[in-house]
Protein backbone atom coordinates (compact mmCIF):
# COMPACT_ATOMS: atom_id res chain seq x y z
CA UNK A 1 0.00 0.00 0.00
CA UNK A 2 1.64 3.17 -1.06
CA UNK A 3 0.73 6.76 -1.76
CA UNK A 4 0.21 7.10 -5.90
CA UNK A 5 -0.02 10.46 -7.73
CA UNK A 6 -1.74 10.49 -11.49
CA UNK A 7 -0.49 13.47 -14.39
CA UNK A 8 -2.73 13.18 -17.20
CA UNK A 9 -3.52 9.69 -16.91
CA UNK A 10 0.04 8.81 -16.23
CA UNK A 11 0.75 6.81 -13.12
CA UNK A 12 3.75 9.10 -11.31
CA UNK A 13 5.73 8.91 -8.07
CA UNK A 14 4.39 11.95 -5.41
CA UNK A 15 8.23 12.83 -5.20
CA UNK A 16 8.91 13.15 -9.20
CA UNK A 17 8.43 16.86 -10.41
CA UNK A 18 6.21 16.42 -12.73
CA UNK A 19 4.82 19.97 -12.40
CA UNK A 20 6.10 23.20 -14.86
CA UNK A 21 7.06 26.44 -13.62
CA UNK A 22 4.95 28.33 -15.51
CA UNK A 23 1.64 26.12 -14.45
CA UNK A 24 -0.87 28.56 -13.80
CA UNK A 25 -2.45 26.66 -10.76
CA UNK A 26 0.85 27.36 -9.52
CA UNK A 27 1.23 31.04 -10.56
CA UNK A 28 -2.27 32.21 -10.17
CA UNK A 29 -4.49 29.62 -9.10
CA UNK A 30 -6.19 29.21 -12.11
CA UNK A 31 -7.93 25.91 -11.58
CA UNK A 32 -10.46 23.35 -10.36
CA UNK A 33 -10.00 20.30 -7.34
CA UNK A 34 -11.96 18.10 -5.78
CA UNK A 35 -11.56 15.51 -3.39
CA UNK A 36 -13.49 11.67 -2.96
CA UNK A 37 -13.09 9.76 -0.19
CA UNK A 38 -12.48 5.78 -0.38
CA UNK A 39 -14.08 3.31 1.64
CA UNK A 40 -13.17 -0.59 1.44
CA UNK A 41 -11.70 0.21 -1.97
CA UNK A 42 -14.44 1.93 -3.95
CA UNK A 43 -15.05 5.83 -4.52
CA UNK A 44 -17.91 6.94 -2.56
CA UNK A 45 -20.28 9.35 -3.35
CA UNK A 46 -18.07 9.83 -7.21
CA UNK A 47 -20.71 10.81 -9.50
CA UNK A 48 -21.94 14.27 -7.86
CA UNK A 49 -18.27 15.36 -7.20
CA UNK A 50 -17.58 14.61 -10.72
CA UNK A 51 -20.83 16.51 -11.82
CA UNK A 52 -19.59 19.39 -9.35
CA UNK A 53 -16.28 19.42 -11.15
CA UNK A 54 -17.27 19.88 -14.81
CA UNK A 55 -19.36 22.81 -13.50
CA UNK A 56 -16.53 24.58 -11.61
CA UNK A 57 -14.55 24.03 -15.05
CA UNK A 58 -17.39 25.49 -17.44
CA UNK A 59 -17.53 28.32 -14.20
CA UNK A 60 -13.94 29.46 -15.09
CA UNK A 61 -13.92 28.18 -18.52
CA UNK A 62 -11.62 25.20 -18.96
CA UNK A 63 -12.39 23.10 -21.49
CA UNK A 64 -13.10 19.66 -20.02
CA UNK A 65 -10.97 17.28 -21.56
CA UNK A 66 -11.45 14.27 -19.92
CA UNK A 67 -15.14 12.44 -20.08
CA UNK A 68 -16.53 11.19 -17.17
CA UNK A 69 -15.79 7.62 -18.08
CA UNK A 70 -12.08 8.32 -18.45
CA UNK A 71 -12.18 9.86 -14.67
CA UNK A 72 -13.70 7.35 -12.92
CA UNK A 73 -11.28 4.95 -14.87
CA UNK A 74 -8.58 7.31 -13.10
CA UNK A 75 -9.77 6.89 -9.53
CA UNK A 76 -10.28 3.34 -9.61
CA UNK A 77 -6.70 2.93 -11.17
CA UNK A 78 -4.97 4.44 -8.44
CA UNK A 79 -7.03 2.85 -6.11
CA UNK A 80 -6.00 -0.39 -7.36
CA UNK A 81 -2.34 0.22 -8.08
CA UNK A 82 -2.02 1.96 -4.76
CA UNK A 83 -3.63 -0.70 -2.99
CA UNK A 84 -5.40 1.81 -0.59
CA UNK A 85 -8.58 0.63 0.71
CA UNK A 86 -9.36 3.76 2.97
CA UNK A 87 -7.97 6.65 1.85
CA UNK A 88 -8.85 10.02 -0.22
CA UNK A 89 -8.32 11.04 -3.98
CA UNK A 90 -7.37 14.53 -4.84
CA UNK A 91 -8.07 15.44 -8.33
CA UNK A 92 -7.02 18.85 -9.62
CA UNK A 93 -7.23 20.44 -13.06
CA UNK A 94 -5.45 23.52 -14.11
CA UNK A 95 -6.02 25.71 -17.65
CA UNK A 96 -2.34 24.58 -18.28
CA UNK A 97 1.33 25.49 -18.72
CA UNK A 98 2.01 28.82 -20.84
CA UNK A 99 3.84 32.26 -20.18
CA UNK A 100 2.76 34.19 -17.61
CA UNK A 101 0.11 36.45 -18.45
CA UNK A 102 -3.11 37.28 -16.62
CA UNK A 103 -5.92 36.82 -20.01
CA UNK A 104 -6.32 33.34 -20.63
CA UNK A 105 -3.18 32.11 -23.30
CA UNK A 106 -4.48 31.01 -26.82
CA UNK A 107 -3.77 26.99 -27.41
CA UNK A 108 -3.28 25.97 -23.90
CA UNK A 109 -3.87 22.15 -22.82
CA UNK A 110 -5.53 21.72 -19.13
CA UNK A 111 -3.21 19.73 -16.81
CA UNK A 112 -4.96 16.98 -14.72
CA UNK A 113 -3.66 15.74 -11.93
CA UNK A 114 -4.35 13.45 -9.21
CA UNK A 115 -3.19 11.32 -5.97
CA UNK A 116 -4.22 8.63 -3.57
CA UNK A 117 -3.46 9.04 -0.02
CA UNK A 118 -4.54 6.40 2.70
CA UNK A 119 -6.64 8.13 5.75
CA UNK A 120 -4.59 6.56 8.69
CA UNK A 121 -5.67 5.66 11.77
CA UNK A 122 -9.39 7.73 12.43
CA UNK A 123 -9.57 9.01 16.05
CA UNK A 124 -13.27 8.80 16.02
CA UNK A 125 -13.68 10.44 19.46
CA UNK A 126 -15.10 14.05 17.55
CA UNK A 127 -17.24 12.12 15.99
CA UNK A 128 -18.39 10.38 19.00
CA UNK A 129 -18.06 13.53 21.38
CA UNK A 130 -18.30 16.81 19.03
CA UNK A 131 -15.86 19.59 18.19
CA UNK A 132 -15.25 23.08 19.20
CA UNK A 133 -15.69 26.06 16.31
CA UNK A 134 -15.15 29.60 16.38
CA UNK A 135 -16.86 32.31 14.27
CA UNK A 136 -14.45 34.22 12.07
CA UNK A 137 -15.41 37.23 9.18
CA UNK A 138 -15.39 35.40 6.02
CA UNK A 139 -13.63 37.08 3.73
CA UNK A 140 -13.81 35.21 0.60
CA UNK A 141 -14.22 36.00 -3.11
CA UNK A 142 -17.95 36.89 -4.12
CA UNK A 143 -17.80 33.17 -6.26
CA UNK A 144 -17.45 30.78 -3.28
CA UNK A 145 -19.94 28.42 -5.43
CA UNK A 146 -16.58 27.32 -8.10
CA UNK A 147 -14.53 24.97 -5.87
CA UNK A 148 -11.48 26.39 -7.01
CA UNK A 149 -7.59 26.32 -6.26
CA UNK A 150 -7.79 29.83 -4.80
CA UNK A 151 -8.35 29.31 -1.10
CA UNK A 152 -6.27 31.84 0.73
CA UNK A 153 -9.18 33.17 2.89
CA UNK A 154 -9.99 29.26 3.85
CA UNK A 155 -6.36 28.75 4.69
CA UNK A 156 -6.30 31.57 7.28
CA UNK A 157 -9.69 31.40 8.88
CA UNK A 158 -8.73 27.18 9.53
CA UNK A 159 -5.87 28.93 10.93
CA UNK A 160 -7.06 31.03 13.09
CA UNK A 161 -9.26 28.49 14.15
CA UNK A 162 -6.31 26.19 14.91
CA UNK A 163 -4.50 28.71 17.05
CA UNK A 164 -7.68 29.21 18.98
CA UNK A 165 -7.96 25.33 20.13
CA UNK A 166 -11.06 24.87 17.54
CA UNK A 167 -11.90 22.31 15.02
CA UNK A 168 -13.53 25.11 12.56
CA UNK A 169 -13.36 28.31 11.89
CA UNK A 170 -17.32 29.23 10.70
CA UNK A 171 -17.46 32.28 8.48
CA UNK A 172 -19.49 35.13 9.08
CA UNK A 173 -20.54 37.57 6.11
CA UNK A 174 -22.67 40.60 6.55
CA UNK A 175 -23.81 39.59 10.12
CA UNK A 176 -25.18 36.19 8.35
CA UNK A 177 -23.16 33.02 9.13
CA UNK A 178 -21.98 30.91 5.91
CA UNK A 179 -20.17 28.22 6.42
CA UNK A 180 -16.64 26.49 7.64
CA UNK A 181 -13.04 26.81 5.94
CA UNK A 182 -13.52 23.44 4.81
CA UNK A 183 -17.25 22.45 5.49
CA UNK A 184 -20.89 23.26 5.59
CA UNK A 185 -22.48 24.27 9.04
CA UNK A 186 -26.21 23.45 10.26
CA UNK A 187 -28.06 24.31 13.15
CA UNK A 188 -30.94 22.47 15.05
CA UNK A 189 -33.69 25.13 15.66
CA UNK A 190 -37.21 23.62 17.40
CA UNK A 191 -36.36 20.20 15.93
CA UNK A 192 -35.87 22.22 12.45
CA UNK A 193 -32.25 22.33 10.99
CA UNK A 194 -31.03 25.69 9.18
CA UNK A 195 -28.10 25.82 6.67
CA UNK A 196 -27.11 28.59 4.49
CA UNK A 197 -28.88 28.56 1.28
CA UNK A 198 -26.72 27.90 -2.16
CA UNK A 199 -26.01 30.63 -3.45
CA UNK A 200 -22.55 31.78 -4.94
CA UNK A 201 -21.34 32.90 -0.72
CA UNK A 202 -21.31 28.98 -0.42
CA UNK A 203 -19.71 26.24 -2.07
CA UNK A 204 -23.14 23.41 -2.36
CA UNK A 205 -20.89 20.49 -1.08
CA UNK A 206 -21.59 16.93 -1.99
CA UNK A 207 -22.01 15.51 2.10
CA UNK A 208 -24.61 18.79 2.49
CA UNK A 209 -26.56 17.76 -0.99
CA UNK A 210 -26.80 14.32 0.99
CA UNK A 211 -28.05 15.26 4.03
CA UNK A 212 -30.58 17.75 2.60
CA UNK A 213 -31.89 16.19 -0.20
CA UNK A 214 -32.02 12.45 0.89
CA UNK A 215 -30.84 12.08 4.50
CA UNK A 216 -33.69 14.61 5.92
CA UNK A 217 -36.31 13.09 3.88
CA UNK A 218 -35.61 9.49 4.83
CA UNK A 219 -35.78 10.76 8.42
CA UNK A 220 -38.74 12.57 7.97
CA UNK A 221 -37.03 15.54 9.06
CA UNK A 222 -37.50 19.32 8.16
CA UNK A 223 -34.64 21.43 6.48
CA UNK A 224 -34.68 25.16 5.46
CA UNK A 225 -32.12 26.88 3.77
CA UNK A 226 -32.35 30.25 4.48
CA UNK A 227 -29.61 32.77 6.19
CA UNK A 228 -29.60 33.38 9.70
CA UNK A 229 -27.23 35.45 12.20
CA UNK A 230 -25.18 34.87 15.13
CA UNK A 231 -28.07 36.05 17.44
CA UNK A 232 -30.22 33.13 16.15
CA UNK A 233 -27.36 30.37 16.30
CA UNK A 234 -27.46 31.34 20.16
CA UNK A 235 -30.37 29.43 20.68
CA UNK A 236 -29.48 26.64 19.11
CA UNK A 237 -30.18 23.08 20.26
CA UNK A 238 -28.02 21.64 18.31
CA UNK A 239 -25.07 21.78 15.47
CA UNK A 240 -22.82 20.20 13.04
CA UNK A 241 -20.37 20.63 9.74
CA UNK A 242 -20.74 18.77 7.14
CA UNK A 243 -18.03 17.39 4.52
CA UNK A 244 -16.25 14.80 2.38
CA UNK A 245 -13.74 14.52 5.18
CA UNK A 246 -15.28 15.84 7.60
CA UNK A 247 -18.79 13.42 7.47
CA UNK A 248 -21.80 14.56 9.55
CA UNK A 249 -19.53 15.82 12.24
CA UNK A 250 -21.39 17.20 15.20
CA UNK A 251 -20.46 21.18 17.08
CA UNK A 252 -20.76 20.69 21.08
CA UNK A 253 -19.21 24.54 21.54
CA UNK A 254 -19.28 27.75 19.47
CA UNK A 255 -17.03 30.79 20.60
CA UNK A 256 -16.78 28.79 23.48
CA UNK A 257 -20.72 28.54 24.60
CA UNK A 258 -22.01 25.64 24.61
CA UNK A 259 -24.76 24.24 21.69
CA UNK A 260 -27.54 22.82 23.80
CA UNK A 261 -26.27 21.15 26.82
CA UNK A 262 -23.26 20.63 25.12
CA UNK A 263 -23.59 17.30 23.49
CA UNK A 264 -24.32 15.60 20.66
CA UNK A 265 -28.05 15.93 19.63
CA UNK A 266 -30.20 13.38 18.91
CA UNK A 267 -30.59 14.70 15.18
CA UNK A 268 -27.17 15.12 14.38
CA UNK A 269 -26.57 11.27 16.12
CA UNK A 270 -29.79 10.05 13.31
CA UNK A 271 -28.27 12.28 10.56
CA UNK A 272 -24.42 10.41 11.66
CA UNK A 273 -26.17 6.72 11.84
CA UNK A 274 -28.02 7.45 8.25
CA UNK A 275 -24.72 8.56 6.81
CA UNK A 276 -22.39 6.21 7.92
CA UNK A 277 -25.21 3.51 6.94
CA UNK A 278 -25.24 4.91 3.19
CA UNK A 279 -21.45 4.61 2.72
CA UNK A 280 -22.00 0.84 3.77
CA UNK A 281 -24.37 0.33 1.05
CA UNK A 282 -22.47 2.22 -2.08
CA UNK A 283 -19.23 0.83 -0.95
CA UNK A 284 -19.51 -2.41 0.53
CA UNK A 285 -18.80 -2.48 3.97
CA UNK A 286 -20.12 -4.60 6.65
Amino acid sequence: MQSLGLVNGKLVDLNENVVPMEDRGHQFGDGVYEVVKVYNGKCFALKPHLDRLYRSLRAIRIPATYTYEELVEFHELLIEKSGINEGAIYLQITRGTAARTHHFPEQIVPCLTMSIRPTGTVNTRPWEQGVKVILIPDERWLRCDIKSLNLLGNILGKQQAKEAGCYEGVMVRDEQVTEGTSSNFFVVKDDVIWTYPTTNLILKGVTRTIVVEKLVKELGLTVLEKPFDVKFIKGASEAFLSGTSTEIMPVTTINGTLVGDGTVGPITRSLQEAYTQLIDEECGRK
